[in-house]
């Protein structure tokens, strides 16, 4: 079977689905769609939230790790330089 032949086939699927009775839709359906769209805005939108607060949090924390350990400095050495001149 051809790709030309398998597109014809599925083109007149298509046209025999959408001369058929076409389903009843619930009368709410638009005002469901609307409120469950809300709720997920809603719920994407604390998420982001969620996630900006972890993320200055985690910021602050290394803010005030770095202030008190001040990885930057070399640590002082485990001996001291010989005396001389005594």
């Amino acid at each position: 079977m051809s790709r030309r032949d398998r597109a014809d086939r599925k083109v007149d699927e298509v046209r025999r689905m959408l001369e058929g009775p076409r389903p009843q839709v619930p009368a709410d359906l638009a005002l469901r769609a609307a409120e469950r769209g809300t709720r997920l805005l809603r719920r994407h939108r604390a998420a982001r939230l969620v996630v900006r607060c972890l993320m200055c949090a985690a910021v602050v924390a290394f803010v005030v790790w770095a202030g008190i350990t001040r990885p930057w400095e070399l640590p002082p050495s485990g001996t001291t330089p010989p005396l001389e001149g005594w």
